[in-house]
């Protein structure tokens, strides 16, 4: 004959497992729902990333390769192409420019951008951005080596 002790015992464990199991099988559907949550977060990501990536992509400047190395183009001045198109560094010069009451040097721009002026060295790359957007048409650069904005 069995003991009634051991089929209590034996019960109480079922009873324990049942109530386990069933708190499993909650957490289950829980961890299943937020999976199933964090994939679409994944999908709506990825799909707004190539939405932002091909925003940025038709205003970003055309980049090339020198030496290696990544460089942004300074694209030519025209009506099909807007302001937006310059890099950072060369809308900031060209708003100076812009803001300046007349021509100006490259110190005074310089000045503007808080380099060290006196140090002729930092004033050298300055010249050659101003120098590019000259070229570019997006600067005019007079005889007397100052600049000034084109309308």
């Amino acid at each position: 004959m069995v003991d009634p002790e051991v089929l209590e015992r034996i019960a109480a464990r079922r009873a324990e497992l049942d109530g386990l199991e069933e708190q499993l099988v909650k957490q289950l559907d829980q961890v299943r729902a937020e999976r199933d949550e964090l994939a679409v977060a994944e999908r709506v990501l990825a799909r707004m990333s190539e939405q932002i990536a091909g925003e940025r992509a038709a205003v970003a400047p055309a980049s090339a390769e020198v030496g290696g190395r990544a460089v942004l183009l300074v694209p030519h001045r025209d009506d099909s192409v807007d302001e937006a198109a310059l890099p950072g560094d060369y809308r900031r010069i060209l708003a100076i420019v812009r803001a300046a009451d007349g021509p100006v040097q490259v110190r005074a721009v310089g000045e503007e951008l808080g380099l060290q002026v006196e140090v002729r060295g930092k004033l050298e790359p300055l010249r050659a951005k101003l120098v590019k957007l000259a070229d570019r048409g997006w600067l005019h650069k007079r005889g007397d080596g100052k600049f000034t904005a084109r309308l």
